[in-house]
């Protein structure tokens, strides 16, 4: 696929998030506090995203860092916990290693932000359900909501002085996962993308009678008419893309991972790039291993 294919095809991706907030909408940024956690800095912030609701976030960076830094945008996840939020990545989660990813990055030497996505920590309030019906009325997704801000929380990251724009990658478990993958393939400017636990085929969700595993958030009106799952993740080519599975996790049946890593692998060939595609299977179920995390480092360190 040509560059010109690819912006073509991303647009046709985005068209189908039902109606979002101008793309160009100006991002504006409230630091509520600063301090000092474990050896890194972190600042409590109130971004202004998409002129529709205020979006809490957490930005962390090492302590005694200098110059410019690589950036992770770090993906929450679901897991019926409305609570948890942007909290996952500073306290962690009994499916994710210790220690929690915003020391685990930083001490590596990069700078990490996570953001509460619509229904998730202190923009909780609804049930899911209810959210999801209430803008599909209006015309709106709630997937293309969640996407619209991580996009936007990269022209924020990009915005930062602290933060190299050049070196950003985006990472997560569960639904984090799925949005990696998913902002990657919108967003160029994503350098490397990791997914945990979630690179999960529609077509085989379908066939293995999957679909009440995803919450309804998962859903985009139309989408298989336009697109699989391989598909969607072509749009990455040729950046670096690291994907970690369980093979007794019934959200991403084997069979699925199967289509969709051998059409990425013939797609990183034809790039030219083939060592930049990678997906690790595990003996595992939803969860990241330590091995898993000890490859994920690795794997940033090299692309990042």
């Amino acid at each position: 696929m040509t560059p010109e294919e690819q912006t073509s095809r991303r647009g046709e991706l985005y068209d189908l998030l039902g109606l979002l907030p101008p793309r160009d909408y100006p991002v504006f940024v409230d630091t509520i506090r600063v301090e000092q956690r474990d050896g890194y800095r972190l600042e409590t912030l109130r971004l202004d995203l998409n002129g529709m609701e205020p979006v809490p976030a957490y930005f962390a960076r090492p302590l005694k860092a200098e110059g410019p830094l690589p950036a992770v945008l770090f993906n929450h996840s679901h897991g019926g916990d409305y609570a948890g939020g942007k909290e996952e990545m500073v306290q962690g989660k009994a499916y994710l290693q210790d220690p929690p990813y915003a020391k685990a990055l930083t001490d590596a030497g990069y700078a990490a932000l996570c953001i509460d996505h619509w229904n998730f920590g202190e923009r909780r309030g609804r049930t899911e359900s209810e959210l999801f019906k209430g803008l599909l009325w209006q015309g709106q997704v709630l997937w293309g909501l969640m996407v619209y801000d991580s996009l936007k929380a990269v022209d924020y990251l990009t915005t930062r002085p602290d933060v190299d724009a050049s070196r950003i990658a985006t990472l997560g478990l569960s639904m984090g996962s799925t949005m990696a993958w998913w902002l990657a393939a919108l967003d160029d400017r994503v350098k490397v993308c990791v997914d945990i636990c979630c690179l999960t085929d529609f077509h085989t969700l379908i066939q293995t009678r999957g679909l009440d595993g995803h919450g309804i958030y998962y859903y985009v009106p139309g989408l298989l008419r336009h697109f699989d799952t391989a598909a969607i993740n072509e749009l990455i080519v040729p950046r670096a893309h690291l994907a970690l599975a369980g093979l007794y996790d019934p959200l991403t049946p084997p069979e699925g991972l199967d289509r969709v890593d051998e059409r990425l692998r013939r797609a990183y060939c034809r790039a030219g790039v083939p060592d930049r595609w990678r997906i690790s299977r595990y003996h595992t179920g939803h969860f990241e291993t330590a091995h898993g995390r000890r490859e994920i480092m690795a794997f940033l360190e090299h692309w990042l």
